[in-house]
């Protein structure tokens, strides 16, 4: 069964990176605006990355619990890093150039993050009792300490400005404090608390942020601007209908009308390409990784391995399902790439170091 689990990781992987490499190809495909050099950077990403997944997959996934708090100090360092010294382009500052080659420190905190809180609840499980005193010891305990180790990072991340990013990390710590034994009536009402303080974050988010919410409501209030990408994004979807318009054949995509399709909007190219049957396959073969997953969060023994996996699970299910509702015109655009698919040599290194994790913990069932 661990064995089949370990296949099923490797197969799932393969074949989405194998689908994001062909929608690259096509997308950078004799084209002036986005150069075919991508392709080749992908795919480079793709064979060292799975020769890195391979590697972690036969290494004691142990070790990174001994490092989880190291590993998330020095990611908060790098952002600190990167606030003042980073890189700037598209409005924001998130990238960091060493050696001639960028990357973004907040793709390493998704990790980072997930490992801290991993190590955090794997020591620290809920001890629920009566009173009020015990109640605030448990919401300083369970909630307060790993929600302050979250709320770090997300700070820095919406500071480069990135909302989507910082938003995604409170998705990651709520989902794994879900998966600890606290009650939902703790998890819930501390939820509430937070959505209650949105109305008020709307005077801290930037112009353009405040003008893709207001565009997701109704995008033809800016067609030609903020509303410009998901128009063209719902076009191209729509112009593909069933079995798509083939491959490399993409009207949308090769005369330009749809913008960054090399990147948060890929999955735009595959709709209008590839079809429904083409987008429903992927969707597929993102569900069916998603189930192994839990498979092996619900099979290993270790806690920290079980959080760790959860984790996993989080980001790669909401990055999954923002990127394609946001493409789809169903949540509002905040910039996520879609794993495995969309071109960054940062998210993809990060994910596929997930997936070698993943690997590990389906080949062990030890006690931590």
């Amino acid at each position: 069964m661990k064995r089949d689990l370990g296949k099923k990781i490797w197969m799932y992987t393969i074949l989405i990176i194998i689908i994001g490499l062909a929608a690259l190809y096509s997308a950078s495909h004799e084209n002036i605006r986005v150069h075919q050099k991508i392709f080749y950077d992908q795919l480079f990403c793709a064979v060292g990355g799975l020769m890195i997944m391979y590697f972690l997959g036969k290494v004691d996934y142990r070790k990174f619990h001994d490092v989880a708090y190291l590993f998330y100090f020095f990611s908060i360092v790098l952002l600190v890093v990167v606030l003042f010294g980073g890189r700037y382009a598209l409005g924001a500052r998130r990238w960091m150039e060493i050696g001639g080659l960028s990357f973004q420190p907040s793709e390493l905190m998704k990790l980072s993050l997930i490992l801290a809180l991993g190590r955090y609840f794997s020591n620290h499980r809920p001890k629920l009792s009566f009173g009020f005193f015990s109640q605030s010891q448990v919401l300083y305990k369970d909630l307060i300490i790993p929600f302050v180790i979250t709320v770090i990072p997300m700070f820095l991340i919406f500071k480069q400005p990135d909302l989507g990013t910082a938003l995604l990390l409170f998705g990651i710590f709520f989902i794994m404090i879900f998966a600890t034994t606290l009650e939902y009536r703790y998890l819930f009402g501390f939820l509430g608390v937070c959505l209650a303080t949105i109305p008020f974050a709307w005077n801290i988010l930037k112009s353009y942020q405040k003008d893709r919410l207001l565009v997701f409501l109704n995008p033809n209030i800016d067609p030609l601007g903020a509303g410009y990408t998901i128009i063209q994004s719902k076009i191209a979807i729509g112009s593909g209908q069933i079995f798509g318009k083939g491959w490399l054949a993409g009207t949308q995509n090769h005369l330009n009308f749809l913008p960054e399709r090399h990147t948060d909007f890929i999955f735009s190219v595959i709709g209008e390409e590839w079809g429904i049957i083409g987008t429903l396959l992927l969707v597929m073969l993102y569900f069916l990784l998603i189930i192994c997953s839990l498979n092996i969060a619900n099979q290993v023994k270790d806690k920290f391995g079980m959080f760790v996996t959860m984790g996993i699970v989080a980001i790669l299910t909401l990055q999954v399902v923002i990127n394609i509702g946001m493409v789809l015109g169903l949540l509002p655009i905040v910039g996520l790439t879609l794993p495995f698919v969309s071109y960054g040599r940062s998210s993809f290194v990060i994910f596929i170091i997930m997936m070698g994790f993943l690997l590990n913990l389906s080949k062990r069932r030890t006690i931590f």
